[in-house]
């Protein structure tokens, strides 16, 4: 990460910033918000969220952008990096009284040019189904509020169901509807389905077809945030608790859990070929967790406050293929057979394809995601296979390949995500995941080798002895301890930059909230202790596989981490040839990939104030 100055230039916004792709520039044209442009009082009101949908409209300008501020709910032709936003003429514009929005999905199944099906979920807990195009609202659903009076804090179409919907709630229950089907006039009598560790789930009883279809409740506190896997079969849910858990949605079972490094997690996606879950939260990192190990193998610190949003980029991963290597021959030779076939595309399957083929030759992928926070930066982040597979050696030797693909590497099997139905999370057999089983190394990532560990830990819990574990924690340690023992054996590990330099780095940074890792008082620090205690103690998982400790698992650097707005972020969405932000004011913003500027950005460039390109 380049070094950053202090005073001014750490606290101007940025306009562009460049990566290994090139330059991302906003365009200031490109801007949605209420037509007045007049930034939004934000105290006390809901986030800023952002949904998309293509409708295949026939003159090619078939994307449409769904935005809440506030009380109000807007619905545009989103015309991207081709066109200035025309906010006069919002297709659909609606102002709630005595409710607010807080969350939206498309159903991209059954949009067309002339009718799109859109959820809203409202702070009273009611979730209604309206059609932007023809303007028209077909059903309101918890409308007397018998099944939840909680805040809706996710919702989101079942994947391949026209008519199926899933619905968070803080109160931490979920709850599955059917459009079809009314919600009745009393509230609903539950029967228990299933239950297991940290989560319950129970049919309505009801003569009747009648909402909600299921009830999901899941962990303590909120239920922040939730996210299919890419083939609609395992769904991740992050908690005020501070545990990511993975279930498998048609099974109903439990595939495995990790705890935040304190304090909730907020956020949560899925890896394009969902491998890999990113979680994000109140611990101020980004988690990457892997779904076959069922452990935590990477955190990345960049952010100084809470994370908001995390998010994979589709468009910018990075496959390198290369031909069965000889080892013989020169040092150049083995590079330039290492490096054979690089090559971008411009769509996930194309780039994953072959990845998940059963050609012989390897394929190996740089996962690229970004997060945003309340402390108004973006970061974007590689996952490179060093961290991957961190005991494969980064030299020419490559005889380990095997040795490491018979143990670790999933098998190859289709696309999407496919585990055992025998629960694999619980009983020990490792869920499979997609892919070839033949890797190849990647140039080094961003993350820093580690020759001893880091001189000082944030928030820190005191060590206590470590419990009985559950059986999800047993399995998770035996997954673990495996993992240890190859690491054992020679095999470096990479880690972490220091937090105590990198404190020393950014000390005439302030923290924008007491709850930050690295930057917590003595004070501050024991009454955080104090709450955690009060909830669940910490220390009975750190250490542990559900919470390893920070000098036991990879600390990613951010490729780039740069201040973006005034208010808080709360939306970060990849577009093929953009990506999209918005913040708390009410500002939701386009930034050109590199490349994909054109006209607009010129005309933009030359009315904007010039942006620092670091």
């Amino acid at each position: 990460m380049a070094a950053e100055g202090g005073g001014k230039e750490m606290n101007e916004i940025k306009t562009q910033f460049t990566t290994r792709e090139g330059v991302y520039k906003l365009l200031t044209h490109s801007e949605y918000s209420r037509p007045n442009r007049v930034p939004f009082n934000s105290q006390g009101s809901n986030p800023v969220k952002v949904s998309f949908v293509n409708v295949n409209d026939q003159s090619g300008n078939g994307d449409r952008i769904c935005f809440n501020v506030g009380r109000e709910l807007y619905f545009y032709i989103y015309k991207g990096v081709r066109k200035a936003a025309d906010l006069s003429k919002p297709i659909d514009k609606r102002i709630y009284k005595g409710t607010q929005p807080t969350c939206h999905d498309f159903n991209h199944l059954t949009a067309t040019a002339e009718s799109v099906s859109l959820l809203v979920g409202f702070s009273a807990g009611q979730v209604q189904l309206i059609d932007p195009i023809k303007k028209e609202t077909s059903k309101l659903f918890n409308e007397e509020r018998l099944i939840d009076k909680s805040r809706v804090t996710c919702v989101k179409w079942v994947p391949g169901s026209e008519s199926l919907f899933l619905v968070a709630h803080s109160s931490g229950s979920m709850y599955l509807y059917n459009v079809e089907h009314a919600c009745g006039t009393a509230a609903p009598h539950y029967q228990l389905l299933k239950q297991g560790e940290g989560y319950a789930v129970h049919t309505c009883k009801s003569k009747s077809a009648r909402n909600p279809l299921l009830k999901w409740t899941v962990g303590e506190g909120a239920l922040n945030e939730f996210a299919f896997s890419p083939d609609g079969k395992f769904l991740a849910c992050v908690s005020q608790d501070g545990f990511l858990r993975v279930f498998n949605f048609d099974a109903v079972e439990l595939h495995g859990t990790m705890k935040s490094y304190f304090g909730g997690l907020l956020c949560v996606c899925w890896s394009p070929d969902g491998r890999y879950i990113v979680a994000g939260g109140e611990d101020d990192l980004v988690t990457v967790w892997s779904f076959s190990d069922c452990r935590v193998i990477a955190r990345g610190h960049g952010h100084k406050s809470w994370v908001s949003v995390v998010a994979f980029d589709h468009y910018t991963t990075s496959v390198e293929e290369s031909d069965p290597l000889e080892f013989s021959g020169s040092d150049e030779d083995f590079q330039d057979q290492i490096h054979f076939g690089r090559e971008r595309a411009n769509s996930t399957q194309s780039r994953l394809s072959k990845r998940n083929s059963t050609d012989s030759r390897p394929v190996s992928v740089t996962y690229r995601f970004g997060s945003v926070g309340q402390d108004t930066q973006l970061c974007l982040w590689d996952l490179t296979e060093d961290i991957l597979f961190p005991h494969l050696p980064l030299s020419r030797t490559r005889t380990h390949t095997n040795v490491m693909n018979a143990t670790t590497s999933p098998p190859t099997g289709g696309s999407g995500v496919t585990a055992s139905s025998n629960n694999p999370g619980a009983n020990g057999n490792p869920a499979t995941a997609p892919g070839n089983s033949l890797l190849t190394s990647l140039p080094r990532s961003n993350s820093l080798p580690h020759a001893a560990p880091a001189t000082t830990t944030p928030a820190t819990p005191a060590p206590t002895p470590t419990p009985t574990p559950t059986p999800t924690t047993t399995t998770a340690n035996s997954k673990a301890s495996i993992m240890d023992s190859a690491i054992a054996s020679g095999v470096s590990k990479f880690a972490t930059l220091s937090l105590h330099d990198r404190k020393e780095r950014h000390h005439d940074k302030d923290h924008k909230r007491n709850h930050s890792m690295g930057h917590i008082s003595s004070k501050s620090s024991d009454k955080l202790n104090l709450l955690a205690k009060g909830r669940s103690d910490p220390a009975r998982t750190l250490g542990t596989a559900l919470c390893p400790r920070m000098e036991d698992v990879p600390l990613l650097e951010p490729l780039i981490c740069k201040k973006i707005a005034h208010e808080r972020l709360t939306v970060l969405i990849f577009l093929e040839d953009c990506l999209v932000t918005a913040c708390q004011e009410g500002f939701v913003c386009t930034w050109a990939r590199p490349g994909k500027v054109g006209l607009l950005s010129s005309q933009n460039q030359a009315n904007s104030p010039s942006g620092t390109v670091v």
